[in-house]
């Protein structure tokens, strides 16, 4: 294998730097403190020097935006690989752990999950949720859940119960879900991924997300006094309602 030459070495320690110093600003100050001026500051250097390497600050804002999902990713692969191969276990500890991150981490969830598209970076995909089913933390949920699917019978609603509005939405989410799960290696029936189910997925992502994100905020309608019970009987009505045991 060809060494890398000089000149691709000072880049890459060049590149890392960059992103180091805008994790910082991130970090310490949110997303509307990641600039290429702020950078090229803390830096030392002209902010036109950046842009051999970004194009603009959306360019930036989005390697800055999959640093951040790639290391939630890694945390909770870790945390979900010291389980037993149970998709009911793995999903409801993803869960916490992604709420922990958030609740620890509201700068970069801010950035990743609450930003909104114009603001903190106008390029397509400033945002991420859960549509992001490719990446690694929309594929570690996916998995969890095609594990519950391939395993477990449950609840879920008829064709005629899913809003037909919703219908061509929820087709495309499939195929993509399905793609997801070959490209994993996971054994799953397709068959088992109809409309029904597919609405279950996303409604249980929506209240994941929706209670996460008032609590991150601290928008959260009554003042909580324990925070994690709350939680913790969200998860169980969400298990309950597909026909799962609570995994608390």
């Amino acid at each position: 294998m060809d060494k890398p030459t000089r000149r691709g070495r000072v880049r890459v320690a060049t590149d890392q730097d960059i992103r180091r110093t805008a994790r910082t600003l991130l970090v310490q100050r949110g997303p509307e403190a990641v600039t290429l001026r702020a950078i090229a500051r803390e830096l030392g250097i002209t902010a036109p020097a950046l842009y051999r390497y970004y194009g603009s600050r959306d360019d930036l804002v989005e390697h800055l935006r999959l640093d951040v999902i790639a290391d939630l990713a890694a945390e909770l692969t870790e945390e979900v690989g010291a389980l037993a191969a149970d998709g009911a276990a793995q999903l409801f500890a993803i869960c916490r752990g992604f709420r922990r991150w958030a609740l620890t981490h509201t700068k970069e969830f801010t950035l990743v999950f609450a930003s909104p598209t114009g603001e903190t970076g106008s390029a397509a995909g400033s945002v991420a949720t859960l549509q992001r089913a490719s990446e690694p933390f929309g594929r570690i949920f996916l998995l969890a859940a095609g594990r519950i699917l391939a395993t477990h019978q449950l609840t879920i609603p008829q064709a005629d119960a899913v809003p037909p509005e919703l219908h061509d939405d929820l087709i495309a989410f499939q195929d993509e879900l399905l793609t997801v799960l070959r490209e994993s290696g996971a054994e799953f029936p397709p068959d088992k991924l109809n409309l029904g189910t597919t609405y279950v997925m996303i409604q249980f992502w929506a209240r994941l997300y929706g209670h996460i994100t008032l609590e991150v905020f601290g928008n959260y309608p009554i003042p909580l006094s324990k925070p994690d019970a709350v939680f913790d009987a969200l998860l169980a009505d969400l298990a309950r309602e597909i026909g799962l045991e609570p995994a608390l």
